[in-house]
């Protein structure tokens, strides 16, 4: 049984979308005409999936939504395809049921749930896929989809942190460069002209100002212009692979860059790691897609050679440590989890602990970003304003 995608008319002549089960597009039709609706269009959602370009993607709660409610519903005793039809029907979006419903499809023609998610590999990455495939086989897969549940509200809870901690500075520079610019722009050239007519002598900082002015207005627009055309050309180049590892190992160079980028990467790791040795992935394994997460083509570089260490037989620890990546004590929680037979109960302590310390440091780099920005910005104006008053108080001295 297929999930199909329609387009009806109903008896008032209005059209309506949806998502119905059938074998074939006859009994699609046939369903639709017991409703009162008239079939248009229908295909298969499925389809949808035949490039993975294209394939449809749910974000971080939705996902975590969904699979919440099919743990819950496959360990109250649900088979996985009634399990998948019951949170469809719970959804109000209609990519999401039509989604789930080809993915029950695939679950119905006997493949593993693992091998059905990987048709939608925007929707349910490598992470998501390698876990329920360990919980498939292990037996425990409502487990292993409430640690997932659990990972990607972590998992968006810290992007939330990361989105309001951004937005007042961001909107604080917005707000900042805008005045600036109309200052520069407007205000001062008019004020200025006065004292230009009257042929009298400009402060040199009024004539700093005054040059910037100038340059703004006559350059102004085909600045803007380059830099939009300069930002498409980096988004054209950073898809090839050459360029972005160029990118990668450039950034990590910027000595105010390097730790922010390494302490983000590595707390990505470590939590994926975590997540999928607990959940019953290999080490070998879960290394493996755990470097894939990291968006740092270096760091990636480093992360995979750690992962062959491994695979020949040497220790997480000592693999770890030779990438100099981790902080002393991440290291010690691992080495001991080694040693003591827990390095999935260490690995989970260090993810959590690193994710915090990650919170902390971003907070505290935000927090120190506000006054700093206030202070430039307000450096800014205060010269602004002096270049517009001191030719006013130079004249009122020659009138006195």
């Amino acid at each position: 049984m297929a999930a199909f995608e329609y387009t009806a008319l109903n008896h008032k002549g209005r059209k309506k979308k949806g998502v119905l089960e059938a074998d074939n597009e006859r009994i699609l039709r046939q369903r639709l005409r017991d409703q009162g609706l008239v079939l248009i269009d229908a295909r298969r959602g499925k389809e949808q999936t035949k490039s993975s370009f294209f394939s449809p993607s749910i974000d971080v709660k939705e996902r975590a939504l969904v699979t919440r409610q099919l743990a819950t519903l496959i360990d109250a005793g649900m088979p996985i395809e009634e399990a998948l039809s019951g949170v469809a029907q719970q959804t109000t979006k209609q990519r999401i049921r039509s989604m789930l419903l080809a993915i029950r499809s695939k679950v119905l023609e006997g493949h593993p749930l693992a091998s059905a998610l990987a048709e939608y590999p925007k929707a349910f990455p490598i992470l998501f896929r390698a876990s329920i495939k360990a919980g498939e086989e292990s037996g425990g897969l409502p487990q292993v989809l409430m640690q997932l549940a659990d990972y990607s509200e972590r998992v968006r809870g810290n992007q939330q942190k990361l989105q309001m901690a951004m937005l007042y500075p961001a909107i604080l520079t917005i707000v900042a460069i805008s005045i600036v610019v109309f200052l520069l722009g407007s205000v001062m050239p008019d004020i200025v002209s006065v004292f230009e007519r009257q042929d009298a002598a400009l402060p040199q900082i009024t004539q700093v100002m005054l040059a910037i002015s100038n340059w703004l207005q006559s350059n102004g627009k085909v600045t803007f212009v380059i830099f939009i055309v300069l930002l498409l050309l980096y988004i054209v180049l950073i898809q090839k692979e050459s360029i972005r590892t160029l990118r990668d190992h450039w950034v990590l160079a910027v000595p105010g860059l390097r730790s922010m980028i390494k302490t983000v990467q590595v707390t990505r790791f470590i939590s994926t790691l975590s997540m999928l040795t607990t959940s019953g992935v290999s080490l070998v394994e879960a290394m493996s897609i755990a470097t894939q997460v990291s968006a740092n083509r270096s760091i990636q570089k480093r992360l995979a050679k750690a992962q062959q260490s491994v695979r020949e037989g040497g220790s997480l620890g000592d693999a770890l440590n030779k990438t100099k990546l981790l902080p002393p004590m991440m290291l010690q929680l691992i080495i001991s989890g080694e040693r003591s037979g827990d390095l999935d109960i260490m690995l989970s302590k260090a993810a959590r602990q690193q994710e915090d310390d990650t919170n902390n440091w971003i907070s505290a780099m935000v927090g120190l970003f506000e006054p700093i920005m206030l202070l430039v910005m307000g450096g800014v104006v205060m010269m602004i304003v002096m270049a517009i008053l001191l030719p006013i108080m130079n004249m009122n001295q020659l009138l006195g």
